[in-house]
């Protein structure tokens, strides 16, 4: 897992953009962070990254966004409003899972879940208490960038990110 901290919006979008440059087709990216953490933000660098040229702004209303006019598509999912796994595949989410360009789905936990589990507990060389790891649930076993943003102050923010799923 790496830790990046942000300390400004801009520092968010650019490693978002970073992202967005190297992003290949059938990228998925999930975000998890409270509200105002600054996932929309990060989906902005990505798009940029993606040469977008689209103002993207959240789906909370709309549940997806899609932005064409870069190197790939971009879908912006926002599973805030819905609550319960049938209702994300009843809204046709799961189409998303497997296209051809990129899929940044915030709220991500809503989808699938971080479960703690024994078999998946590490031992680090400085610490004397093993810490259990989490194991991602995932749905068809699709591969993503598991993203998780934290607020740390008024402009900072601690994002940590990992490559997790089949």
């Amino acid at each position: 897992m790496a830790t990046f901290i942000s300390h400004s919006a801009a520092d968010t979008r650019a490693l978002g953009e970073s992202w967005g440059r190297s992003a290949g087709p059938g990228m998925i990216l999930g975000l998890s962070g409270d509200l105002g953490a600054g996932k929309t933000e990060l989906v902005k660098g990505i798009a940029r990254g993606l040469g977008v040229a689209d103002r993207v702004h959240s789906p909370t209303f709309a549940l997806v966004n899609t932005y064409g006019g870069g190197r790939l598509p971009l879908h912006h999912l926002d599973l805030y409003r819905l609550e319960t796994i049938e209702q994300i595949l009843a809204a046709g989410m799961e189409e998303y899972l497997h296209g051809d360009g990129v899929t940044v789905i915030e709220w991500i936990e809503r989808w699938f879940k971080e479960v703690r589990s024994p078999k998946s507990e590490v031992r680090s060389p400085k610490a004397e208490v093993e810490s259990p790891k989490p194991e991602i649930q995932t749905l068809v076993g699709v591969p993503m960038l598991r993203v998780r943003i934290e607020s740390l102050g008024e402009n900072e923010r601690r994002i940590t990110y990992e490559n997790t799923g089949a």
